[in-house]
């Protein structure tokens, strides 16, 4: 029969596992997501992770943590901004449907009332013009 300790060790190792995993896993994206290393760079990185996952590991996020949270950040920047875009090209209604003094007269609206900056009028006055 086992005894309470030996479920909590189970339960500790599990824990520790599944925490390699993730952290693993996150390293294999950084590395493919990073233009700026060469394929050899990364076949030698995706080896070492393989036969040394724990040390590799270590020695990926001391060497390389600071440019995995700048990767990281930037990815999220570009995700963030692509998604306002499309939120601000559905709420302005620029459809196929709408002429072009409509969608500008939709965005002076949202100028007067002080939802959206000069700066981002005169980007969707540019783009309903264009």
């Amino acid at each position: 029969m086992n005894s309470f300790w030996d479920w909590l060790w189970l339960m500790i190792w599990w824990f520790l596992f599944i925490a390699l995993l993730m952290v693993l896993f996150r390293i294999f994206a950084d590395i493919f997501r990073d233009h700026a290393m060469g394929g050899w760079g990364k076949a030698l990185w995706c080896v070492v992770l393989i036969f040394l996952p724990v040390i590799g590991a270590c020695v990926y996020l001391i060497a390389r943590g600071k440019g995995m949270a700048e990767r990281s950040v930037r990815e999220q920047q570009q995700v963030q901004a692509a998604q306002a875009d499309y939120i601000r090209s559905v709420a302005a209604g620029s459809g196929p449907s709408t002429s072009p003094a409509d969608e500008v007269a939709k965005a002076k609206a949202l100028y007067d009332a002080g939802t959206i900056t000069a700066d981002e009028f005169a980007r969707m006055k540019a783009k309903a013009t264009a």
